[in-house]
């Protein structure tokens, strides 16, 4: 099976490079290798389904630049083939004064990466927005919005396919031999050989860019994030997203309100240490996995600086109570039994040798490939500008 380009992973980001490539330059001769069933089976489809505003982001990053481009493109693309989205905004919430030093550096953040429409509201105006509130002051975000990520996909995969491409799915990569001329790939099924693959494995794209280069500098650490949904009939508390102050030291965004596109509200997510790369559940253990990333130098050291939030992350799994305690210093009315237990995500969170939770994407080149090594959120926001991005890299 002879191509030109081979991309490895059939989450939003490999699709949406694929998209990219054959809208580039038609005629390509480019596969998709997917090891699940079907696309978006991991990060892109178990993900909340937010479209991200750009707001947290360091101006100048890559993050930052992909997500308010990649922002316009995924709108545009919606429109074109009319999958549904909503931009309903949303409320950063400030409930200590603390917490209003914290979003005072955020607006200016956002100011900064052009997000001119965002605004500081009193405790009164947030209110009005969202009336079951515990909040000090606040920010308006107008931009971020609501989508299912999987319908995306799904369109992006059958776009790709009709420009030429072909999809491979329940094909896992297991090894990668490279020549002078090309690439040589072989899953259990079939041998594929290209000019150049592009790995955007996700949860796996350090095992997979270590098939081919020693000395990787980066792991995945899998973390869990854990969501509840509201009862039906306590929907009325939350209007749209509700969002806390972040920790400007941890890469995640705290538990947060999110009405869904099909109308349900999302609680959560909490972020505990996965003991299995694609471990949804509290009980799947994949040993190997599990021991493999307590070694990285890396992530001890992560756990030796950051185990007090990291115990406060692992009772809120398995403390409904404490995950409820946690949602109430935003929505006070909210009592567990209003929370049903719902479909948790894994985030593929980068970590390099020396303690770093990598924050920003990150993408290297050899030979015959180009390894995404990073894209946590906003990637999904951000895929149709990232793919644009690598596929300018592949194709010259």
């Amino acid at each position: 099976m002879k191509y030109q380009y081979i991309i490895i992973g059939g989450g939003i980001v490999g699709l949406a490079t694929a998209y990219q490539m054959l809208k580039q330059r038609p005629g390509i001769k480019l596969a998709i290798i997917e090891k699940e069933s079907s696309v978006a089976a991991h990060q892109t489809g178990h993900n909340s389904g937010v479209i991200h505003s750009g707001l947290y982001y360091k101006p100048g990053s890559l993050k930052a630049k992909n997500c308010i481009l990649g922002y316009k493109m995924l709108l545009e693309f919606c429109d074109t083939y009319g999958i549904p989205y909503e931009l309903c905004g949303k409320l950063v919430v400030a409930s200590s004064k603390e917490e209003i030093v914290e979003l005072d550096k955020l607006y200016q953040r956002g100011i900064e990466n052009g997000l001119t429409q965002i605004k500081r509201i009193s405790q009164e105006e947030a209110l009005e927005i969202e009336p079951h509130l515990r909040v000090l002051e606040g920010m308006k975000v107008p931009y971020t919005g609501i989508i299912d990520y999987t319908v995306v996909c799904e369109k992006l995969a059958e776009l790709a396919i009709e420009m030429g491409a072909d999809i491979f799915t329940g094909h896992k990569v297991e090894k990668i031999q490279l020549s002078d001329a090309f690439a040589t790939i072989v899953t259990a099924q079939k041998t594929f050989t290209a000019d150049l693959y592009i790995n955007c494995a996700g949860l796996y794209c350090d095992k997979v860019a270590a098939l081919t280069q020693k000395n990787i500098d980066t792991r995945i650490i899998p973390f869990r994030g854990e969501y509840y949904m509201l009862k039906p009939e306590k929907r009325s508390l939350v209007k749209n997203l509700i969002y806390p102050v972040p920790d400007p030291n941890f890469p995640f965004l705290g538990v947060h309100f999110t009405r869904m596109i099909d109308g349900g509200v999302e609680a959560g997510p909490n972020a505990v240490f996965a003991f299995k790369r694609e471990g949804y559940q509290m009980s799947d253990v994949d040993l190997v996995e599990m021991f493999e990333s307590l070694a990285w130098p890396g992530f001890r050291k992560v756990m030796g600086k950051y185990w007090k939030t990291g115990l406060g992350e692992f009772h809120r799994s398995f403390s409904k109570a404490a995950f409820t305690k946690a949602l109430q210093k935003l929505i006070p009315e909210v009592q567990e039994d209003d929370l049903i237990p719902a479909e948790a995500g894994v985030r593929a969170q980068a970590c390099d040798k020396f303690g770093g939770l990598i924050d920003d994407f990150k993408i290297i080149e050899e030979q015959h490939a180009i390894h995404i090594l990073n894209a946590p959120s906003p990637a999904a926001t951000s895929s149709l500008s990232i793919g644009s991005t690598i596929a300018a890299m592949a194709l010259k």
